[in-house]
């Protein structure tokens, strides 16, 4: 599948997942499409490489008496405090990469998917909430409704294909979405699309039902 990945992870997203500084919801989409792609995975090795050698470069600081204690007590005051960022660990077999199997305890049979309409369906993933990790199942040939972002959406083709206003996007490949674009995604003909998404704000909608249905699809 590598071979046929186009679009792929920006710089800023991988050096902030080598630093564990992305919300969980991001980095288990960071970790599934490392899983998937040789040179994403090159390019974050080097990532951490780097980062190791600045660590070893850097002079060590002095630490108080109370170190251990003071750190312990900021883990206890931050209830969100979330799991480590997801190991982008590589399976041969399934439809989901490893990171993603672990949190949905399985493979798409095992998925509990909701109704969003149209056909659309949609499952939302455990993460803090700091931002939001779902798993949209769009039937072959339909649309999800035309949006803009008030964040960032990170969004991984896991099977199927989808097109929007900007390119075409099949499996293993990632869009990066901002408050700059507004598009509406389509699935391609040949095969129902699965993708994971991420997004750290809501989306904006632009015609009324799927506004009114927002706050209950938690979209």
């Amino acid at each position: 599948m590598t071979d046929t990945i186009k679009h792929h992870l920006t710089d800023d997203l991988l050096m902030g997942y080598a630093a564990g500084a992305l919300p969980e919801a991001f980095s288990l989409v960071v970790a599934a499409h490392v899983s998937m792609c040789d040179e994403c995975r090159a390019r974050l090795w080097a990532f951490d490489t780097l980062g190791g050698a600045l660590l070893e470069g850097a002079s060590p600081d002095g630490m108080s008496q109370d170190s251990l204690g003071q750190t312990l007590a900021r883990i206890k005051s931050n209830p969100e405090a979330g799991p480590t960022a997801p190991e982008p660990r590589v399976i041969t077999t399934g439809v989901f990469p490893a990171p993603l199997r672990d949190y949905v305890g399985g493979d798409l049979e095992d998925v509990r998917w909701r109704p969003v309409g149209m056909g659309v369906k949609q499952a939302i993933l455990p993460t803090v909430r700091s931002a939001t990790a779902r798993l949209l199942y769009i039937p072959a040939g339909a649309a999800v409704p035309d949006h803009g972002h008030r964040g960032t959406e990170l969004t991984l083709v896991l099977q199927g294909a989808f097109s929007d206003e900007t390119d075409h996007f099949g499996a293993g490949d990632i869009e990066v979405a901002n408050e700059d674009l507004n598009h509406t995604p389509v699935a391609g003909i040949e095969a129902d699309c699965i993708c994971l998404a991420a997004t750290d704000a809501p989306l904006r909608f632009n015609s009324l039902i799927p506004r009114l249905a927002q706050p209950f699809l938690r979209i």
